[in-house]
């Protein structure tokens, strides 16, 4: 009888052990097929984001802020920018993000904010304000910004690194 119970335990220990590797192989190979396959769902904890203007690509780093968070989810974004004041270029949102608009004091060239609750706002000179904006993030080196926005409209994509 001793007998009976030590070979259920090893037979069931023994089932549990390959179904355990088989459900391991499987996330494995899974995760193996989405890093080749280049998974494109976006990791919001990422911080990174690129910014395309015609040929140019600048990268930008966002805050942590409930602002930027809600943006990344409605990447990757593709929009036309108006130029506004020759020192910046927006965007109307579809929709309303999360704000917390303060008075910045100074705008810096790469800054990357929303006024309102609705419009995208891309710096590319600095200059005093009396505004509020949301900070949302800036671009890292915005060497060579304005040349790329120019002075009209233009198409701008943001999209996670």
């Amino acid at each position: 009888m001793n007998y009976s119970f030590v070979i259920g335990f090893i037979l069931s220990s023994l089932f549990t052990s390959l179904a355990s590797r088989d459900k391991n192989e499987a996330m494995l190979v899974n995760s193996a097929a989405d890093i080749t396959k280049g998974n494109s769902t976006p990791n919001l904890n990422e911080s990174q984001m690129r910014i395309k203007v015609g040929t140019r690509t600048f990268t930008a780093t966002l805050y942590d802020n409930a602002t930027a968070t809600a943006f990344k989810a409605r990447l990757p974004m593709t929009v036309t920018m108006t130029e506004l004041n020759g020192n910046e270029k927006y965007a109307d949102l579809p929709d309303n993000l999360p704000v917390k608009a303060s008075n910045p004091g100074a705008i810096q060239n790469g800054d990357l904010m929303l006024y309102g609750a609705n419009t995208l706002v891309l710096f590319y000179k600095s200059f005093s304000t009396p505004y509020s904006y949301t900070r949302m993030g800036r671009i890292d080196n915005p060497t060579g910004l304005a040349a790329a926005l120019g002075s009209g409209n233009v198409m701008v994509t943001f999209a996670l690194e």
